[in-house]
C-alpha cells in the first residue's frame, strides 16, 4: 500500500475555495494509486472563536465540556472536506477519532496520546477511500473528548503516520512554506532551512516556533517519522525535512540554525519566601499537578532569610497559576505575587553548540549593543533563551540573526 499521510493546517482549509483546492490535490494522489489519509484543523480563527466564546461564560470552564465545545472546529472541516472529494466523485469518509479509538489519557486540554487503532481505517483504505479525520483530539477510556493542545493537529497527523507505517508524514501549511531560520514577517532576510534535526526542530517549536507543535516532533523524535513541512499551495516549492541529525547532509549542517520569538509567555514572581529547603518544591508541586508547564526559573540571592522565586508559564495558564498559588498561600508563606505578561522570549537554537565555544557571549554582546536588557537566562546542550521585554523583540531578532549570519 502507497500510503500518504497529510496534514492541512488551518488557513489551508479557511474557506470554500481553499477546501476545494485541497480536495483537488487528494483526487490527483487517488489517481495515482495512492492510498490517502487526511488531518485536518479547525478553520483559521474557529477555534479562537470558539474558546472566546467559552470564556465569555466562564473564566476558567469546565475542563471536560471546554474541550466538547473547542474540539468542534476540527470536525466541522473534516465533514466540509470529504464532502467537496465526494462531490468530485472521490470514494472518502470523515472519520472521528472516537470511532478507531485514538486514545490518550484524562488530560485535558493538553492530553498524551497513548494508542492509535488502525482496523478500521485500513479496512476503508482497502475499499478505495480517503480517510478525513479531524485533527487535536482524541477520546479517553471514559469516551470523553480530549484535546491535544494546540497545533495538536499535528500530533494526530504523526500518530496515525507511525501508527499506519507511512514512510514519511506530511504538513502542509498555507502561511509557510518550509521552516525558517525565523519569522519572516519579522525579519525579511529569513531563509527557509531544507533540513532540521528533530532537536533543533523540537527546541524551535518548545520555545515560540509555531509551524509545528513541540509534542508532535518529540512523538516523531521518539517512532523515527519523518516529517516534510511544505506548502499547500505552492506544490513544486521545496519544503523542509524533519528527521534524524545522521541523515541530515554535511553541507547542510551548521552552529546556529535558526532563532525564535515567543509572545505567549508570562513571567511570575513569588516574593518574600522564606529561604529554606521545601518550599520551592511547595510552589511547583501542585502547579505540576494542574498540566501547566513552567520554563524558566530564577532564585534571588537570600537577604534576611527571605527570597523571591521567578518563573516563566505560559500566558494561557497565568490565571489558573495564580489561583493555585493564593489557594496555597498559607502553606508557601509569601508576601505577594507579581505577575507580567510584557515579555518575550528570545532563543537561538543550533545542534553546532554542542562543539563550537563563545555562542553565549555572541548573543549576550549583540543584545547589548542593541539595548536590550536580559531579565532571565535559560540554557541546554542546542540553545540559549532570554526573557527581554517585549517591545524589543523585533529589534533582537533583527540583531542576532545578522550577528549569525543566517540570511
Amino acid at each position: 500500500m502507497d500510503l500518504v499521510v497529510q496534514k492541512y493546517g488551518g488557513t489551508s482549509v479557511g474557506s470554500v475555495k481553499k477546501i476545494n483546492f485541497i480536495a483537488q490535490n487528494i483526487r490527483k494522489l487517488r489517481k495515482q494509486k495512492k492510498s490517502v489519509v487526511v488531518v485536518v484543523s479547525a478553520m483559521a480563527g474557529e477555534t479562537d472563536r470558539l474558546d472566546k466564546i467559552t470564556k465569555k461564560i466562564s473564566k476558567i470552564p469546565d475542563e471536560k465540556e471546554y474541550d466538547q465545545v473547542i474540539s468542534t472546529g476540527e470536525k466541522i472541516s473534516a465533514g466540509l472536506l470529504s464532502i467537496a472529494l465526494i462531490e468530485m466523485n472521490v470514494k472518502a469518509i470523515s472519520l472521528d477519532p472516537s470511532k478507531f479509538n485514538l486514545l490518550t489519557d484524562d488530560l485535558h486540554s493538553k492530553a498524551q496520546i497513548l494508542s492509535v487503532g488502525t482496523e478500521r481505517i485500513k479496512n476503508l483504505l482497502k475499499k478505495g477511500f480517503v480517510v478525513v479525520v479531524p485533527g487535536f483530539q482524541g477520546v479517553n477510556s471514559k469516551g470523553d473528548v480530549t484535546t491535544l493542545g494546540r497545533g495538536g493537529s499535528d500530533l494526530t497527523a504523526v500518530a496515525l503516520a507511525s501508527a499506519l507505517k507511512a514512510t514519511h508524514c506530511e504538513l502542509l501549511k498555507d502561511d509557510v512554506d518550509g521552516i525558517y531560520t525565523t519569522d519572516p514577517r519579522l525579519y525579511k532576510g529569513a531563509k527557509k532551512i531544507n533540513y532540521i534535526s528533530y532537536p533543533e526542530m523540537l527546541e524551535m517549536s518548545s520555545l515560540g516556533s509555531k509551524v509545528l507543535q513541540a509534542k508532535a516532533v518529540e512523538y516523531a523524535n521518539n517512532l523515527q517519522v519523518k516529517l516534510y513541512v511544505k506548502s499547500t499551495s505552492k506544490t513544486s516549492t521545496r519544503g523542509t525535512w524533519v528527521m534524524d541529525e545522521k541523515n541530515i547532509p554535511i553541507k547542510e549542517k551548521r552552529i546556529i540554525t535558526g532563532i525564535t520569538h515567543d509572545l505567549k509567555q508570562s513571567k511570575i514572581t513569588v516574593s518574600g519566601i522564606e529561604d529554606i529547603p521545601g518550599v520551592a518544591s511547595k510552589i511547583f508541586k501542585p502547579i505540576g499537578s494542574a498540566g501547566i508547564v513552567v520554563d524558566m526559573i530564577v532564585q534571588n540571592i537570600s537577604t534576611n532569610k527571605k527570597t523571591d522565586l521567578t518563573f516563566t508559564i505560559p500566558k494561557d495558564d497565568l490565571n489558573k497559576t495564580v489561583k493555585i498559588l493564593k489557594s496555597n498561600m498559607t502553606k508557601i508563606n509569601y508576601k505577594k505575587i507579581i505577575q507580567d505578561k510584557n515579555i518575550a522570549l528570545i532563543s537561538i537554537v543550533g545542534a553546532g553548540m554542542k562543539t563550537h565555544t563563545g555562542i553565549a557571549t555572541r548573543m549576550f554582546d549583540s543584545l547589548s549593543k542593541s539595548k536590550i536588557n536580559i531579565s532571565m537566562i535559560s540554557t541546554s546542550e542546542i540553545k540559549i533563551s532570554c526573557v527581554i521585554e517585549q517591545t524589543k523583540c523585533k529589534k533582537a531578532i533583527q540583531s542576532l540573526h545578522k550577528e549569525f549570519k543566517l540570511g
